[in-house]
């Protein structure tokens, strides 16, 4: 899953929250997020491009913290 934005990610299932750990060690919960976008960020050929399109602006989100 290489990728110059997204380090790794993350889904829960019982709470819809996609966790997105970004190269720079920010880390942000997206809320409501149906498991149909987690499916199709996963098959994503970019990561960054499918999150930036269909991800950011489209659902509510918090930032966790700094991993770093």
């Amino acid at each position: 899953m290489p990728s110059t934005v997204i380090a790794s990610y993350s889904y829960s299932n019982k709470e819809h929250v996609l966790r997105i750990v970004f190269q720079s060690g920010s880390v942000y919960d997206y809320l409501h997020v149906p498991q149909k976008i987690f499916q199709a960020l996963k098959a994503a050929t970019s990561k960054g491009t499918y999150l930036n399109q269909h991800i950011k602006g489209h659902f509510p989100y918090r930032q966790v913290n700094d991993i770093l």
